[in-house]
């Protein structure tokens, strides 16, 4: 059974240190990155965790602790991050700066970091989850009734979703902008809007509440990141007004109590995700593993699939679960708008010897954005001169891309390419944000 109460160790602002070690017989530790900075007036020395070697002989014995939830079948690293504290409201102060800079070395190092729920949020992930089990349970009937054929939310069965050309074991309901067939912008048909279809008022609400509350986290994490990447204010943001926000609610299936559809262990393939970043939450049973930013892996999902990208190597890192804490990966996005300062994290999900579930909000720009790489900022942004970088990338584009790569049967994707919905999105309303 899941863990919700179990009180997160005491935190100073933030808790600087992470490190990673492998989960089997022997240990490696996560190589120091880019220098992290400390608000003034913080004792370092206790702050910074301390890092195991291979001879320490602590190591086996946390990294053991860490690794028994790793999905059977799989070798990897495993990854202990120290956890942030985000501050209830990002105002520029020197604090504020440090942390920015703090996260944004710990995504170009680690690929993910993770910060710490509030008392309420944990009240928040205990409701979803509660809802997601509920849901999950009931009658495959009722389940499949849960789908709109104008937006991609809904329900997902597991199998209907491919990635990489293979079947993905993952059940999910996605949650998408809940916008009812009056409203403008479904009238005149564009492309994935239209109504969420909840399968009741019990699922709806904890949904919609936990949402809202991460939308506000989202906005802190990217006001702090334009504060680490030393850009304007306001230079991420700007995108985020009507944002398309959405999420995944998942469940995963035992690794033997599958429909067969897909390949053995494999939850979900190796894939970026596409848009800001993700804030995760998941129980107890684990089986997230991500890569680590690596200088000679070259990808840029927006031009070319990443699905699949270094699925069966061997240097991927396990992140368990650990209660009370939200994880934050990267996306498409952030990576194009920092010309691949920041670089959208490779993931995959293994299945374990459990069902599994997880909640993944996805902090997205407007549908109608269209964003071009920041300026300046850290003064190592790789410089981009080509023509897409000039033209930018419409974001609603993009995510209608993806979802139509991702599921081809749907009804969705039918009936948008059956009306040639895809054309409304070169339309000038569909590129301007109000």
């Amino acid at each position: 059974m899941m863990t919700l109460n179990r009180p997160v160790a005491p935190l100073a602002r933030l808790a600087i240190g992470s490190r990673a070690m492998l989960s089997t017989a022997s240990y490696s530790p996560l190589e120091s990155g880019p220098g992290m900075s400390m608000p003034p007036g913080f004792d370092t020395k206790k702050a910074q965790l301390t890092r195991l070697s291979p001879s320490s002989p602590k190591a086996p014995s946390r990294v053991s602790s860490l690794g028994k939830t790793m999905p059977p079948g799989f070798k990897a690293h495993v990854a202990e991050l120290g956890t942030f504290v985000l501050p209830d409201r990002v105002t520029g102060s020197v604090g504020d700066r440090a942390l920015g800079k703090a996260l944004v070395d710990a995504w170009r190092r680690d690929g993910i970091i993770q910060f710490a729920m509030t008392e309420h949020q944990r009240k928040l992930w205990a409701d979803a989850y509660a809802a997601s089990r509920r849901f999950f349970k009931k009658p495959h009937a009722e389940k499949a009734a849960c789908v709109d054929s104008q937006s991609y939310a809904g329900y997902i069965a597991s199998g209907e979703e491919v990635t990489d050309g293979i079947a993905d074991y993952s059940e999910i309901f996605t949650i998408t902008k809940d916008l009812d067939m009056a409203e403008p912008r479904v009238r005149a048909k564009w492309p994935c809007h239209g109504p969420c279809p909840w399968p009741d008022i019990e699922m709806k609400e904890p949904m919609e509440r936990y949402n809202e509350n991460l939308g506000a986290e989202g906005e802190k994490l990217l006001q702090l990141t334009e504060l680490g990447l030393g850009v304007e204010p306001g230079s991420l943001t700007k995108y985020t007004r009507d944002g398309w926000h959405h999420t995944r609610v998942l469940r995963f299936p035992p690794r033997n109590a599958t429909n067969g559809k897909g390949k053995e262990g494999r939850g979900i393939g190796s894939h970026t995700d596409y848009g800001l970043f993700v804030i995760a939450a998941q129980d107890d049973v684990g089986g997230l593993f991500i890569r680590r930013p690596h200088k000679e892996e070259k990808f840029a999902n927006w031009e070319k699939s990443a699905a699949g990208l270094k699925e069966d190597a061997d240097d991927w890192y396990y992140v368990p679960p650990v209660d009370g804490v939200h994880t934050v990966i990267l996306g498409d996005m952030m990576q194009y708008l920092t010309r691949n300062y920041l670089t959208a994290t490779p993931h995959k999900v293994g299945l374990n010897t459990k069902e599994r579930f997880a909640y993944a909000y996805f902090h997205e720009p407007s549908f109608q954005a269209v964003l071009k790489p920041l300026e300046g900022g850290c003064g190592g942004m790789m410089q981009d001169k080509s023509e897409r970088a000039a033209n930018g990338i419409h974001y609603g584009t993009h995510f209608t891309n993806m979802f139509m790569r991702n599921y081809p049967d749907r009804i969705t994707t039918k009936r948008l390419v059956a009306e040639d919905r895809y054309r409304l999105l070169e339309q000038p309303e569909l590129r301007t944000m109000n």
